[in-house]
Formats: C-alpha cells, structure tokens, sequence
C-alpha cells in the first residue's frame, strides 16, 4: 500500500518473477487491463480483470474460488492495484475482504499478494496489519 508513483508495480512484477521462479506451482496475476502484458513472465498466468467483468469485492472473491477450484496447483495469487479493479465502499469491506483472503490462502495453500494505491494512514489497524514493507 502506497501513493501514486511510489514503485509497488515494479515491485509486484518482481515478485512475480522470484515466485514463478522458486515456487513448484501455478503463479497467478490479476490486473484491471493489458498494462502488464510485457513485464510478466509467460509462465504466470495474467488476467485482466475487465475482461471478466470482475468490478466488485463479491465478484472478485468468487472469481479467485473459481480459479482455486478449478486448479489445485495455485499457490500465489497477485493482485495489481486492487482499488483500480474494484472500490470497496467502506474501510470495513476491505477489511473483510482482506480476512477472507488471508483465511481462504490459508484453507487453499494460497499466498496472496496486493498492491493498493492509497495512503496507509488513511486506514485502521483492520487493514494496515496486512500491510508488509
């Protein structure tokens, strides 16, 4: 989580590439448009979330159960700028949202992992404790 400009898509793809290479199973990254086409390895799987309609923490949640249960070879999942894809309406929804994720990776054998463009401060501990340097 982060201002505009500070470097968590640079970091993002990174990561992408240190899991696709040390991790023994499907990668996955989920971005709004084709913005990430060129920087992520061919062996993630890149969707961009526009193309499923995905504009909601409830259409998103079931899209990222679908993709776990259609491949039990998942094991990290990356999400570029949430807030671009979907807009909770309340602090409390990312909050949820964010319990979900950590609870269903845990269920599934999942990481995830998230870029936000927002300012830290602007949010409680219910969020913030998920946020990592």
């Amino acid at each position: 989580m982060g201002l505009k400009g500070t470097g968590k898509t640079k970091q993002l793809v990174e990561l992408v590439r240190k899991a696709v290479d040390e991790e023994h199973g499907d990668v996955i990254c989920i971005e709004k448009d084709k913005v990430l086409t060129y920087d992520i390895p061919y062996q993630a799987r890149l969707i961009h979330a526009s193309q499923y309609g995905i504009n909601s923490i409830d259409l998103m949640r079931g899209f990222i159960s679908g993709l776990a249960a259609g491949n039990f070879d998942i094991t990290h999942v990356f999400i570029d700028n949430l807030f671009k894809i979907i807009r909770p309406s309340a602090e409390e929804d990312l909050a949820q949202f964010l319990a979900w994720l950590e609870r269903f990776g845990q269920t599934e054998s999942i990481t995830f992992t998230l870029t936000v463009s927002a300012d830290p401060k602007d949010f409680g501990p219910e969020v913030t404790k998920y946020i990592q340097a």
